[in-house]
């Protein structure tokens, strides 16, 4: 498979000309301590397209300072003022979102009409939570033994520190910025070094929107280790929220007991498909392009493993590799690819030996299963995978189908749940009572019946078990970011209660 690589555009030129290359401390762009820089590659071509400032955890403790700094203030913020500023941060973001999405093509990889769908998704966090900040409320009322009022009242928790993956760099900082700053709270967030631009640019965005001198602050680093540690460790800090493996949200979650910091956990994934037997197979094999393919398969809410009635096997993997076999392989920024590249070279050769272990195990290879030039990987189905083979314990993170046929629905169910993850469940049923019951059954935070999409800013995103917990979106989602205060004011005309013994 031999691909050419396009020249860069003069609308990327641009698009990348507009993107700071310093870290947002106390409102102000600066190059930092560090004396290296880190270098933002194209995964479609190898290029580079921007070296950016590389924080050191003195830089991280100074976003630190600028964000306590300014909590006070915009923790007082009037709820309507804080809300007009995130209503105005969504108009920008959606009147830039051309230029957002080729942003997010070209330093992640996925296909243009992608990266569009992740900019209108992150949008709408902004959106949502402009709403939800008016809509703080607490609680009143009588003590049971009527002798006073209880008051619930909720505050923000203080500034936090994100931390957001590379594979959507826009949403993932949305989905945590808008709800801690609806909530009051100010912010440090970490992108990732391998897709910082796209944030960098969203934190210029916000400036323009109004948000004020640090209360968000934009720190970029190849020392994640050093400056998550330096921050942890400090008493100002006061949440923790994190995107990524399930192996390093455990470190962090060690690290945060020290100050008892409030933590929320997204992490890593291992969702089934379900096939049952009276399902559509149309719908489904619909819904499975949508749930492995949608960003070249690099997402926690990606189907892994494809349970499938064995009576509808050969239909689903039929129709699926037909689908699969039309799909172009490119660079994102070319219309009508529908694979781009993967993130890195480990990604790759990952997802090329869980294949080779299936394969080993007794796995038929039905398409794809070979690299590219560069960071391609042909998209790939795989059918009969055994039991004990790798590809259905560990994340895939890339465009690889495995089918495993199961007899009934409680061998699918059975298979579905055994895995230490629990973030998303697909399901295809026709029985509106099957999927009442395959929702009470499923060990997962979410579950779509009959779709392969869940993600929606009015709902609240998160799995159990391993794959973390808290919630974003939705009117969960900024619960994360508030504290809650009981206060009780005694009645002095209500009679004195006997002293209990």
């Amino acid at each position: 498979m031999t691909l050419t690589a396009p020249a860069r555009t003069e609308a990327a030129d641009a698009v990348l000309a507009a993107v700071p290359d310093g870290l947002l401390i106390g409102g102000s762009w600066t190059p930092g301590g560090g004396s290296g820089r880190i270098e933002v590659t194209d995964p479609a071509t190898g290029d580079v397209l921007a070296a950016i400032a590389d924080a050191t955890p003195a830089d991280a403790l100074a976003a630190l300072e600028a964000a306590d700094s300014a909590a006070a203030s915009w923790a007082a913020t009037a709820p309507r003022a804080r809300s007009e500023i995130l209503r105005r941060a969504f108009e920008l973001v959606t009147e830039h979102r051309d230029e957002l999405a080729l942003l997010i093509t070209l330093e992640m990889g996925k296909p243009l009409a992608e990266s569009r769908g992740e900019v209108a998704y992150g949008a709408e966090f902004l959106r949502w939570f402009a709403e939800e900040a008016v809509r703080i409320r607490g609680t009143a009322g009588s003590n049971p033994e009527g002798t006073g009022q209880v008051l619930v009242s909720h505050d923000p928790v203080g500034p936090c520190y994100l931390i957001t993956p590379w594979n959507f760099p826009l949403a993932m900082a949305t989905r945590k910025i808008a709800p801690a700053l609806a909530a009051g709270c100010t912010v440090v967030i970490k992108p990732s070094e391998l897709t910082p631009l796209t944030t960098l640019r969203f934190a210029a965005l916000l400036q323009e929107a109004g948000v004020p001198a640090g209360v968000v602050n934009v720190v970029t680093t190849t020392d994640a280790a050093g400056i998550t540690a330096a921050l942890l460790a400090d008493p100002r800090l006061k949440k923790l929220s994190f995107t990524g493996s399930t192996a390093v949200g455990r470190r962090l979650i060690a690290q945060a007991a020290q100050h008892v910091l409030r933590v929320s956990m997204e992490l890593g994934g291992n969702a089934p498909f379900l096939v049952l037997d009276d399902a559509d197979l149309d719908a489904a094999v619909a819904g499975a392009m949508l749930a492995k393919f949608r960003n070249i398969g690099q997402a926690c809410t990606a189907a892994n493993r494809f349970l499938v009635h064995e009576s509808l096997v050969e239909g689903f993997t039929g129709r699926l590799t037909e689908r699969i076999r039309a799909l172009r392989l490119g660079p994102g920024t070319e219309e009508g690819v529908g694979i781009g590249p993967l993130i890195n070279d480990a990604a790759v050769t990952k997802a090329l030996a869980l294949v080779d272990d299936a394969v080993a195990r007794g796995a038929t290879l039905v398409t794809g299963g070979r690299r590219g030039e560069g960071l391609f990987l042909e998209p790939t189905v795989l059918t009969g995978v055994r039991p004990g083979s790798a590809i259905l314990r560990e994340e895939i993170f890339g465009p690889v189908v495995a089918i495993v046929p199961v007899h009934d629905e409680d061998e699918a169910v059975r298979l579905a749940n055994d895995t230490e993850y629990g973030l998303v469940a697909y399901a295809y049923t026709r029985d509106l009572a099957r999927a009442h019951r395959l929702i009470r059954r499923l060990q997962t935070g979410m579950v779509g019946i009959n779709t392969g999409v869940v993600s929606n800013a009015a709902a609240p995103f998160g799995g159990v078990k391993e794959s973390g917990f808290g919630r974003e979106g939705g009117a969960e989602g900024i619960l994360e970011y508030l504290t809650t205060k009981y206060s009780l004011i005694p009645d002095s005309t209500a009679p004195a209660l006997p002293a209990s013994k």
